[in-house]
Formats: structure tokens, C-alpha cells, sequence
């Protein structure tokens, strides 16, 4: 039998991100750059705590690092070199400071920079339309992979790394990923081929929560911190963004995403 017990806390949660994300994503600019660089704070900090780099107010002030690259890239110019200075002063710390890290953690700790500057590069250059296609992308795939899963369950995914994740619920994502882009192409005139970007990135979404439950099986830790009632931490809410985020980044490198 289905256990919904998490479902009010997880939907007053989603309520709460929906509103104030989607302000920070309408209005743009110093907003959207500022919630973009408070999560990437936290996805960096969760990330230290998860491994155990630093701790108390170390692992506050080099998460802070991460959201500082955020805001200087935001300025340009000036602001780029400077935050390419800091993500030299980081490598220099890790590899002649005091407190060493393992070269894979230290390296997966810049991922959550990439995916806040591969934010700040969709909203700024291909726009509003855009970052809203994603980010439906992976609500629908999402919520369609919740009810789903919760309510047909049948054979897991991947059992050994996640066992909630039900095929039923992977197809049920790719399918709501699918209407999502068949919505924009009726109503907002996008190529065709966005409904089969769309089950692509949906995909990768899926990839990115899959990794991240990878990486908190080996920690042997439930959620990455319980910073959002219903979700467990910032990391649990933003894995599937984060995989969509970087497979778009990389598919922009060799096809025009248009939506």
C-alpha cells in the first residue's frame, strides 16, 4: 500500500520554492542571481558536510566561495577575472594548504558552480521562455515519477542505488517531460523536436537524482540535510536540475536548443 505521509509537508515545501523561485526566475537580473547563488551556497555546503571537508564555520565560509563566483560572474567584466582568481586561490588552497581534499570530492564541489552559472547563462541569453521549459521539464518529470512510482510501483530502476525509483515512475517522468514540450510547441510556437529534447533532458534529470543518491548511499545518509520540510536539502531538490542543467550545456555546445 501507497505511503503518502510525506505528501503535506513535501507539497507546502513545493508551494513555498514555487512562488519565490518563480519571482526570482520572472523578474530576472539581481534577483534571480542572488537565489541562484544562496542555493549553490547551500548545494555546496551539503556537499561538505556530506563528506566531511572542514567543519562549522570552514565549511560555511568555502561554501561562501562558490556563491561569490555566482555573484561576480553575474557583474562581467571585472567581475569574471575575479572570479576565475578565486577559483585559482581555491586550487591553490587544496593542493598546498593546510587541510588536503580528495581530488574527486574537491572536484565534485565545483559542480554546483557549473550548474549555477549554466542558470545564469540560460536566463540571460536564450531567456524567460527557456529557464520556464526546464525547469516544467523537471517539475513535471518530477511529480508524474512521484504519483507514479507511489501508485503502480512494479520493478525498481536502479535497486542497488535507488531503491524508490520504480520504472513506472521513470516512464511516467519521460511522459510528462514529453507533453511539457508538446505544450510549447502548440502554444508557443517551439520545433517539434523540443518534445524529444524534452524527454532527454527529463532523463537527465533522472541521472542527476540517481547520482546524487549514489553519492548519499556511499555517506550512508538519507538526505543530503533537512534544510526544506518534505525534500531533505537543497542538493535533494536541485539533483534533477542539475542534471538537466549540464546535459543542456553540453548539448548547446553542438545544436541550437531553440524552445
Amino acid at each position: 500500500m501507497a505511503n503518502w505521509s510525506d505528501l503535506g509537508p513535501r507539497v507546502g515545501s513545493a508551494v513555498v520554492m514555487t512562488l519565490v523561485g518563480g519571482a526570482a526566475v520572472f523578474l530576472g537580473g539581481i534577483w534571480f542571481n542572488l537565489l541562484v547563488a544562496l542555493c549553490v551556497w547551500a548545494m555546496t555546503w551539503e556537499l561538505l558536510r556530506m563528506f566531511g571537508v572542514f567543519e562549522g564555520q570552514k565549511q560555511v565560509l568555502f561554501a561562501g566561495l562558490s556563491a561569490v563566483i555566482i555573484l561576480l560572474s553575474f557583474v562581467g567584466g571585472i567581475g569574471l577575472w575575479l572570479a576565475f582568481g578565486l577559483a585559482v586561490l581555491l586550487l591553490i588552497g587544496h593542493y598546498f594548504g593546510p587541510e588536503k581534499i580528495n581530488d574527486w570530492v574537491f572536484s565534485l564541489l565545483f559542480v554546483p558552480t557549473v550548474v549555477g552559472c549554466g542558470l545564469l547563462i540560460f536566463r540571460g541569453n536564450e531567456g524567460l521562455v527557456f529557464i520556464l521549459w526546464m525547469l516544467l521539464v523537471v517539475i513535471a518529470s518530477d511529480v508524474m515519477g512521484y504519483f507514479a512510482g507511489k501508485t503502480f510501483g512494479g520493478p525498481k530502476f536502479w535497486p542497488s542505488i535507488s531503491p524508490k525509483k520504480t520504472w513506472s515512475g521513470t516512464a511516467a517522468g519521460w511522459v510528462g517531460a514529453a507533453l511539457v514540450g508538446f505544450c510549447f510547441v502548440i502554444w508557443n510556437g517551439s520545433p517539434i523536436s523540443l518534445i524529444f529534447v524534452s524527454v532527454l533532458t527529463s532523463f537527465a534529470g533522472q541521472m542527476g537524482d540517481i547520482a546524487e543518491s549514489a553519492l548519499k548511499r556511499k555517506q550512508g545518509i538519507k538526505d543530503s540535510s533537512n534544510l526544506i520540510p518534505g525534500h531533505g536539502g537543497v542538493l535533494d531538490r536541485f539533483d534533477a536540475i542539475s542534471g538537466a542543467v549540464i546535459f543542456l550545456l553540453a548539448l548547446s555546445l553542438v545544436m541550437q536548443v531553440s524552445v
